[in-house]
């Protein structure tokens, strides 16, 4: 996995806990929203119960849009007072910090400075390998086929198909429709330009037309 040269920057140890922050450092604030990110099983936590020793429980799913946003400073305090702390990584809700932590290394960084820390509690789950197609999967709310892309817990559990892929269990169709997707959004987006352009063409003969009269008879007075 690539890993930006900014994604060094973009990780901090605050309050108890790792957050994963935009490079912008402005945006770093108590209550700036984040997504709690299981960097061991790729989940995203939903919400937290307890066990009965009472202590806190994150809970998490596969799939990413199914996750829950806290403010940073409710998310530290989470994280630091969860059963399995060193598991967990506060990822700022913003596009440049997304696309820092899933596709520029940031992932793989986390778990890297989480790994020392992890205990046999903390890792009592199969590490998932930080793979395009497992994020791929994780960022489309699917599951893998295979036992090297998903955890034990997943293999009972309901897999979580979308209905756009329902019956579709190659991922290299998924990566083709994630594909058509970036072209259909990259062709509004050059169409929108082209009509713009065409408007700002128009103004131009429009503006030429008005002052072609006052410029035309001053072209028939010669010395």
């Amino acid at each position: 996995m690539p890993q930006n040269t900014k994604t060094e920057h973009c990780i901090k140890a605050d309050r108890g806990a790792l957050v994963f922050w935009s490079p912008e450092e402005g945006q770093r604030k108590p209550s700036t929203k984040v997504q709690i990110i299981d960097v061991v099983d790729l989940q995203v936590a939903t919400g937290y119960t307890r066990d009965p020793q009472g202590r806190l429980l994150l809970e998490a799913h596969g799939s990413v849009s199914a996750g829950r946003s806290w403010s940073w400073a409710k998310a530290a305090q989470l994280i630091r007072n969860d059963a399995r702390p060193h598991r967990w990584v506060a990822l700022q809700l913003d596009k440049r910090a997304w696309g820092l932590f899933w596709a520029g290394g940031g992932l793989q960084r986390c778990r890297e400075l989480l790994a020392d820390r992890l205990n046999e509690a903390e890792t009592c789950t199969a590490l998932l390998p930080a793979t395009p197609e497992a994020l791929l999967f994780r960022l489309l709310g699917l599951q893998a086929d295979t036992e090297e892309a998903i955890s034990p817990q997943q293999l009972s559990a309901p897999p979580a198909i979308g209905p756009w892929f329902a019956g579709q269990p190659n991922p290299w169709k998924l990566v083709a429709w994630t594909s058509l997707a970036w072209l259909a959004v990259l062709g509004i987006t050059v169409a929108g330009f082209l009509v713009l352009l065409e408007r700002q063409d128009r103004k131009l003969e429009l503006l030429l037309q008005r002052t072609a009269p006052a410029s035309g008879p001053m072209k028939l007075l010669k010395p």
